[in-house]
């Protein structure tokens, strides 16, 4: 319920979004400890530019969220935020119920809090799994001899391997997220073929690893010792699907704790992908 003589709901104006917009956003994230990476944005739009919306009161952000559209049957949906001093006025459905549209009759996926699963259910999202985050200084491990930093030569190898692990194609967003301004990509070639790759990111808190993708246990532990020796010591951040005990084992054995968990949630179905080969999400807000 709004007050009596403040801007109510019907006031609030949900435009697209820019990229010169979102570092407001990308500042609200940081403020939710949600950790953002510091070159995440050119990378976002890069994948759909259309799927960025802003609530606007008298011409000043309050609310923020993305629908990004990946190809005709698959959309994410994220950074679904309304400035804490504004909140329980009705902004935030107001500006959920704009952007969907943005969707069609795609299938939708999300990562949010648990807390908030009942409220994601009366909009037709079902649970798929839990992730949780792992945080802290990784311990050293020895790095295989076969992984080694991704070169531009790679890139079709790794869009295909990414693809096969998602529910949608993303090939711009990729090809974004392995060249970004202080991102390192490791991959790991057996026999010629890739058989895992992953990436480390500067973020506000701490460095982010995402994804980190790999056909076996063993590909797994290779790529994952690369990325903690890319984190030369530092702090890193990791989000593991539920459903990946090799990539909850990791987390553990290289001393990273728990800090919260997502659920990820899908209004209908997706194209099968290799689940067992996700054991770390690329990010929370694109999937």
């Amino acid at each position: 319920m709004t007050s009596p003589g403040f801007p109510g709901p019907d006031d609030l104006v949900v435009t697209r979004a820019s990229l010169d917009d979102w570092p407001v956003v990308g500042g609200w994230a940081a403020d939710e400890g949600w950790n953002p990476g510091l070159s995440d944005g050119p990378c976002f739009f890069a994948q759909d530019p259309e799927g960025f919306f802003l609530g606007r009161i008298d011409g000043e952000p309050v609310s923020a969220i993305s629908v990004v559209n990946y190809g005709p049957d698959y959309a994410f949906l994220g950074f679904y935020l309304v400035r804490p001093d504004l909140r329980g006025r009705g902004y935030g459905i107001t500006t959920w119920k704009t952007a969907l549209a943005h969707a069609g009759d795609r299938t939708i996926g999300l990562d949010g809090v648990p807390a908030e699963q009942d409220n994601y259910r009366k909009s037709g999202f079902e649970l798929a799994y839990n992730t949780a985050r792992f945080t802290g200084v990784a311990s050293a491990a020895a790095t295989a001899t076969d992984v080694r930093a991704a070169e531009p030569a790679d890139l079709a190898s790794i869009t295909a391997y990414d693809s096969a692990c998602c529910p949608a194609d993303r090939p711009r967003f990729v090809e974004r997220w392995l060249s970004a301004p202080g991102h390192r990509t490791v991959v790991r070639f057996v026999g010629g073929r890739l058989t895992g790759y992953g990436v480390v990111r500067p973020a506000r808190d701490s460095l982010r690893i995402g994804p980190l993708f790999a056909d076996t246990p063993d590909d797994a532990r290779a790529v994952f010792a690369a990325l903690i020796a890319e984190a030369a010591g530092r702090p890193v951040a990791i989000d593991v699907p539920e459903t990946s005990a090799v990539g909850i084992a990791l987390a553990e054995e290289h001393g990273l704790t728990p800090s919260f968990e997502t659920a990820r949630m899908y209004t209908g179905p997706i194209r099968p992908f290799a689940t067992d080969r996700v054991h770390g999400v690329t990010t929370l807000e694109l999937g």
